[in-house]
């Protein structure tokens, strides 16, 4: 990794509501090592890259995606090689780099072993924040199998479980083994399904999952190693019942109300909204083979998530920014942006994908920021995004440099 100097940027984090204009930046390997609002000369640099008032912005990160979801029916993931999908979520990983995203929360399929591979270099992708297997219940949100299925001759649940995204844990003990499991095999934090969804097929929307118990032993066990616990949930009583037993994120909470905000608010949760696969889904789900019980499942959700950002707003909540788009649809992940904008604005949209979802991931300071100090993660953009949220869009179109770890794995420049 060489040392770098991006001279007369425009600086735009979370630190400022505006661009911080002729900036300067300089990268020594995977690191910001000095950033000032006057010229730094510095003998040490390899290279001089004038931005010339270019945008330069932290790397983006997004709280909630799939790697492993390389088709739209999760049920068929089932069918394909593991070899073969590691490939394919290879190519959604580089593509995700190539859109600004240096830092991804994978919610659910991706393991250890995958996050080695980018870190060490075999895969070009984003760092990854694994979830490893997502917990469900018998018959939740992550058990994929048919009704017909039957696992009345195995001895316990989790035997039944074959899926590549989740694992079937059912019972305090089962929840609390799951969850150590997951943490052995590198787990940076614990996913657990807490109420219906849309992609499973027999669990209805307002079904809640899991019992205060079975949360609160997952919480624990994750507290233990020093990490945190996901929720995917929609309705209030689902979202109430996992904070309230230490969950710490909320995933899509599309039916979020003023009480479940409130303690939301009152435990320091996070929501993590997810808008732009839901209209996805719309417009392209019968497409691609999206389930018809799962397309009309959509309507519960896909107009109510928008009031849901406005509540959880307005009572102090602490927002995140993800995606959670599945195989074709994964293409659009940048939309999420504008999808936010529309309520939030356009700096607050991008302050949830840099500053807040590096405190989500526990790596506040480090990631998030152009700051001294913190990983050398920039992202460079052609004009203003604050003015034009559509520059982070276009599949990276219109960023011509995308740096990682101090190392340009884009340079258009």
């Amino acid at each position: 990794m060489a040392s770098i100097l991006f001279a007369n940027a425009s600086v735009l984090d979370g630190q400022s509501k505006e661009r911080r204009e002729g900036h300067h930046v300089f990268v020594e390997g995977e690191r910001i090592k000095e950033v000032s609002d006057r010229p730094l000369a510095t003998d040490t640099a390899e290279r001089t890259i004038d931005l010339a008032g270019r945008t330069l912005l932290p790397g983006l990160i997004d709280a909630h995606v799939h790697v492993k979801a390389t088709h739209l029916d999760l049920s068929a993931i089932n069918d394909v090689p593991i070899t073969y999908m590691t490939a394919n979520a290879g190519e959604l990983m580089r593509a995700m780099l190539m859109r600004g995203f240096t830092s991804v929360r994978d919610a659910g399929g991706a393991d250890r072993g995958m996050a080695d591979a980018v870190e060490d270099g075999l895969l070009v992708g984003p760092r990854l924040f694994v979830s490893g297997l997502a917990l469900t219940q018998t018959g939740g949100h992550a058990d994929f199998r048919p009704r017909t299925a039957t696992s009345n001759v195995i001895t316990c649940a989790c035997q039944a479980s074959t899926e590549q995204l989740g694992r079937i844990a059912d019972g305090i003990d089962e929840c609390r083994r799951a969850a150590r499991d997951e943490l052995r095999k590198g787990a940076h934090q614990i996913k657990i399904m807490a109420g219906g969804g849309v992609a499973s097929p027999t669990d209805p929307i307002w079904n809640t999952q899991y019992s205060a118990g079975e949360i609160r032993a997952v919480c624990e066990e994750a507290e233990a190693w020093r990490t945190y616990v996901l929720a995917h949930a929609y309705i209030p009583k689902a979202i109430i019942r996992a904070v309230e037993n230490g969950v710490r994120t909320i995933e899509h909470g599309n039916l979020l109300d003023a009480e479940a905000a409130e303690v939301m608010a009152e435990h320091g949760a996070y929501l993590v909204p997810t808008s732009v696969t839901y209209r996805a889904l719309r417009d392209h789900g019968r497409e691609f083979g999206f389930p018809e019980a799962s397309m009309q499942k959509l309507g519960d959700v896909l107009e109510v998530g928008m009031r849901a950002i406005e509540t959880a707003r307005d009572a102090g909540v602490r927002i995140g920014h993800g995606s959670d788009l599945l195989g074709e649809c994964q293409v659009y992940q940048s939309d999420e942006f504008a999808i936010k904008a529309e309520v939030l604005g356009n700096h607050e949209a991008i302050r949830q994908a840099t500053e807040v979802n590096a405190e989500i991931l526990n790596m506040e300071g480090e990631l998030g920021v152009v700051r001294a100090g913190a990983l050398a993660d920039l992202v460079v953009v052609d004009g203003d995004p604050l003015a034009d949220i559509g520059l982070l869009a276009g599949q990276g179109a219109h960023m011509p440099a995308i740096m990682k770890g101090g190392r340009l794995f884009k340079d258009a420049l």
